[in-house]
């Protein structure tokens, strides 16, 4: 009689240890394609408008860096789900260093997409900003 009570605990062990690896499953799967959307580096292509001459940059998430007049900072990109059409959105603050108006300290600041730049636009005189990438 004892091992039909071990047969029936046996049963019942293993359907639960396969309902938790398909849950952990699960939750890993989700977890690894969101954070292989975010990139760590945004890559954006400024124009001289002046100069006619154009250049890319690769801006590393959370850091600064200072092209010419202006200091371009990106906080976060991140790449659609979509293979067919990909979007790219970014996060852009940037600072126009020769502007000395202080009540305006950002000529840019919020969200970037590379298929339509003129949702929010960047206006600035002498530069202009396209997004490339994100990686």
């Amino acid at each position: 009689m004892p091992l039909k009570k071990n047969i029936k605990a046996g049963k019942i062990k293993s359907i639960i240890f396969k309902f938790f690896s398909i849950f952990l499953f699960i939750l890993f799967n989700n977890q690894v394609s969101s954070e292989s959307l975010e990139g760590k580096s945004t890559h954006i292509k400024i124009l001289d408008k002046i100069s006619s001459k154009n250049i890319l940059l690769k801006l590393s998430n959370g850091k600064e860096i200072k092209y010419k007049d202006l200091l371009i900072k990106s906080i976060k990109c991140k790449n659609s789900q979509f293979d067919d059409n990909p979007e790219i959105t970014a996060y852009l603050q940037v600072e126009d260093l020769i502007d000395q108006n202080k009540d305006d300290v950002f000529v840019f600041n919020g969200w970037m997409f590379s298929s339509s730049p003129s949702i929010k636009p960047f206006d600035h005189p002498v530069y202009d900003i396209w997004l490339v990438g994100c990686y």
